[in-house]
């Protein structure tokens, strides 16, 4: 692959010691497309590198400090300084190789125009491109001295005007600039100003903001807001830029390798691995899933929980989703096996799991088939991928409307604001972002810096919030989760996280739970829900079991009702059961399993409804 600069350089054993030559400035206003050689490797890793930081602009944008102030700028260095090699802050010059500091503006270089065809497809694309570059933009000049050599290079390397005004204008236009400019409110702010006059066409920005003096159609500019002249002018180019790009897009069908590369980049994951490779040392069990699915799982997979305790199957698309989040989260092979059937089995034979399902779950573990390893899903493959009629996987984010993610979120126990501004987000396509608020909704505010990628990531960090992470719980835990289960498992609705006990707290087995476990089969055979026997089972027919595929139990039905008729109940019951221990009396387990039984036949009355969605459009080069 071709790319690198057309002017003389320099070379050293094979090292660039006169990055000046080639690139006189860190800014750029990418006008002139690279040439030269790169691998592919560095092809990838230039654009995923790249990828990071534009999507960590975004992330800010939407939940960090205000846009251009002195801490948003901090934070996107802060993402620079994870970077291998990419942008180097003009202090960092001096003390730095020269080779460095040229290869580091040629992958800036190199890197924003594989950017550019990877997201000229469409409109959406190109839309999110250019609000992010420009910003990224914004935050590098801000960062460099408004009256420093540098931003003098970058003007005059791009060939960009602006007339300064004179002396005696300056003084003409005093008063009115120290009435008319933003963030101006004394003499002694005004002095040593640099104020620049250019057509108010090319300051729409702060003309609509009301901060800047207009005389005669012209803004004069304070040297202050420089980066909006500089930033309005980058925006314009760029788009017109893309659109071009977009036209010889066909042409890279030719290449397959870089079609291949580019196809989907938008989708591309840049967060941890969370294969069963490269997991954590976190081990959970089948008895556990009920407590973490309440206190640790995102909400695309607490649905997915609660659909499968709810209706006992989930489709394919729905089992893929939650069983690979499982893996990647610490269940073995074999817990996997008996905790699939035994929900599955309540609603067919053994039999037909056996021959139907087992294949599938050993083959997302590696164990049939090629023999693939596969990888839980990301966040970006949840919300992009394809949803249909009586699916419950996806992103509940995007495919849930505004009242009724409230309605679920209130279910959940989240603030009557944070669920707000949580719909709010969701409805403007934030989905992470509004992931991310639901996790510190239910975290005690607690942040994820580098915001949610991936459901084993906020299932990861959950845990570690918790203390139980990222070792694996000790036994005395499970025992003691093992014990809860006849009250955890009772309740086959949304309330059961009702019942649940907060794992913030250390949990204190008894003398006689420390030294055995109860066998996970025995423990979830006994969990006392309704049974179908065996005969029935027999007999169920293809198309009887075809009615469950058609279910969406639609949880966000749930009314007021509900809650009411267990508010009471429900609340002595978790306080019943946090401050009990194995050996706690049955008078009391029996009050809890009343409670249950009565949450579950209020919540069978919940209607059926299906959710869909459309998949993203992709346009093919």
């Amino acid at each position: 692959m071709e790319f690198g600069s057309g002017l003389a350089r320099i070379r050293n054993n094979g090292r660039v010691i006169a990055a000046q030559k080639t690139y006189p400035c860190s800014l750029q206003m990418y006008k002139i497309p690279p040439d030269g050689e790169v691998t592919l490797a560095e092809f990838d890793a230039m654009a995923v590198e790249r990828l990071k930081i534009l999507r960590a602009v975004e992330r800010h944008n939407l939940s960090g400090p205000p846009k251009g102030s002195d801490e948003w700028v901090a934070k996107i260095y802060e993402e620079f300084h994870k970077a291998k090699n990419f942008i180097i802050s003009t202090e960092r010059i001096s003390s730095t190789k020269m080779h460095e500091v040229e290869e580091a503006r040629r992958s800036d270089h190199v890197s924003h125009f594989i950017l550019r065809l990877a997201y000229c497809r469409t409109e959406e694309l190109r839309r999110w491109f250019v609000a992010q570059e420009v910003d990224l933009l914004r935050a590098r000049f801000l960062h460099t001295s408004n009256t420093s050599s540098e931003i003098r290079a970058f003007i005059s390397e791009n060939n960009m005007y602006f007339a300064q005004i004179t002396s005696e204008e300056f003084l003409q236009e005093r008063e009115n600039l120290l009435n008319g400019t933003y963030r101006i409110s004394s003499g002694d702010q005004l002095e040593g100003r640099t104020f620049y006059k250019v057509p108010f066409t090319e300051a729409l920005e702060l003309v609509r903001s009301r901060r800047v003096f207009l005389r005669a159609g012209y803004a004069y500019v304070p040297d202050t807001e420089l980066i909006t002249l500089i930033a309005s002018a980058y925006r314009t180019s760029l788009s017109r830029a893309l659109a071009h790009t977009s036209r010889a897009l066909p042409q890279l069908e030719d290449d397959t390798r870089l079609f291949k590369m580019l196809q989907d980049f938008d989708r591309r994951y840049t967060g941890s691995d969370f294969s069963s490779k490269k997991a954590t040392s976190t081990s959970i069990t089948p008895d556990m899933l009920n407590t973490l699915s309440a206190k640790a799982f995102p909400l695309c997979m607490r649905k997915l929980h609660d659909t499968l305790v709810s209706v006992h199957h989930l489709k394919h698309g729905g089992r893929m989703q939650y069983g690979l989040f499982l893996k990647a989260a610490g269940l073995s092979l074999e817990d996997a096996l008996a905790f699939w059937r035994l929900h599955f089995t309540k609603t067919m034979d053994h039999d037909k799991f056996d021959k139907q399902y087992a294949y599938n779950i050993r083959h997302n573990y590696g164990k049939e088939g090629k023999r693939t390893d596969y990888s839980p899903y990301s966040c970006i493959k949840i919300i992009t991928g394809s949803v249909g009629p009586g699916d419950a996987h996806g992103c509940p984010f995007k495919l849930t409307d505004a009242p009724l993610l409230r309605q679920r979120l209130a279910a959940y126990g989240v603030t009557t604001a944070a669920s707000s501004e949580i719909a709010e987000l969701a409805s403007k396509g934030h989905y992470q972002i509004a992931c991310q608020k639901y996790y510190e909704a239910t975290h005690n505010n607690t942040i994820i810096e580098t915001g949610v990628n991936h459901p084993n990531q906020y299932f990861s960090e959950s845990m570690k919030l918790m203390a139980l992470g990222p070792n694996a719980p000790t036994p005395a835990t499970k025992v003691e989760l093992t014990s809860r289960r006849s009250v955890l498992q009772s309740s086959q609705s949304l309330n059961t996280s009702l019942l649940t006990p907060s794992l913030s707290s250390p949990l204190t087995p008894s003398s006689s739970s420390s030294s055995s476990q109860t066998p996970i089969k025995s423990s979830l055979d006994n969990t006392t829900t309704t049974t179908t026997t065996q005969s029935q089972l027999t007999s169920t027919t293809d198309a009887d079991f075809d009615e469950f595929d058609d279910l969406d139990m639609d949880f966000e039905s749930l009314d007021a009702s509900i809650e009411q008729h267990n508010a009471a109940a429900a609340a002595a019951t978790v306080s019943t059961v946090i401050a009990s221990t194995t050996t706690a009396s049955a008078e009391m387990t029996s009050s809890a399993m009343a409670s249950a039984a009565a949450t579950t036949a209020l919540a069978s009355r919940g209607s059926a409804t299906t959710a869909s969605s459309a998949t993203a459009s992709l346009a093919t080069a």
